[in-house]
């Protein structure tokens, strides 16, 4: 069984927004394995669903970036599921937005939803971080209205091909782990 997390923030407002690259991805992974529908629970939005044979529920915490921790904690404990079988998809601004990156544990590189998770839960985690690029000045506004913006048009193609890569690779890391996962990520982005 596992327990994958997009993450974003809420609201119409955010829906197109680089910040909410995971939301994106917790939408495709459902639409292309026909999950059940997203119901309200445990501060989140969480469907059930199969993968390969694969028990896996699906979660987009609603309480806003800062405080994801707070429904990934509550939807792991009640399922009893360990953070090696947690899988967390979110936004990078240090990856440009043709580039994917996978693996388990690590820092937060800044990223305030993965500090909340770490504090709840424990790093050690499977980590997708899918590439939104960077601002060019580094000031904190600067960072804050980027994240919260949309795309270009090319990013935006970039971002949906990274999107539909993961949902289709997804069974490798249920059954190899994400090692072989971030593998097969590399292998099929070098070809793009």
């Amino acid at each position: 069984m596992f327990l994958v997390v997009g993450l974003g923030n809420p609201g119409a407002e955010y829906a197109a927004t680089r910040h909410n690259v995971g939301f994106m991805a917790a939408d495709e992974i459902h639409r292309r394995y026909n999950f059940a529908p997203f119901r309200a629970k445990f501060d989140g939005l969480i469907a059930e669903g199969t993968i390969d044979g694969e028990k896996v529920y699906l979660l987009k915490p609603q309480t806003f970036m800062n405080l994801s921790g707070n429904s990934v904690v509550k939807t792991a404990h009640f399922y009893k599921i360990l953070p090696q079988n947690i899988v967390i998809i979110h936004d990078d601004m240090d990856l440009p937005c043709d580039k994917i990156k996978a693996k388990l544990g690590g820092g937060s590189g800044g990223h305030n939803g993965i500090k909340s998770i770490d504090a709840a839960i424990s790093p050690n985690y499977n980590r997708v971080r899918i590439g939104v690029g960077h601002p060019q000045n580094h000031a904190g506004d600067d960072v804050i209205n980027y994240v919260l913006s949309g795309f270009s048009k090319t990013d935006k193609e970039n971002i949906d091909g990274n999107i539909d890569l993961v949902a289709e690779l997804l069974p490798i890391l249920f059954k190899k782990g994400i090692a072989e996962f971030s593998n097969q990520l590399g292998m099929r982005l070098h070809r793009k």
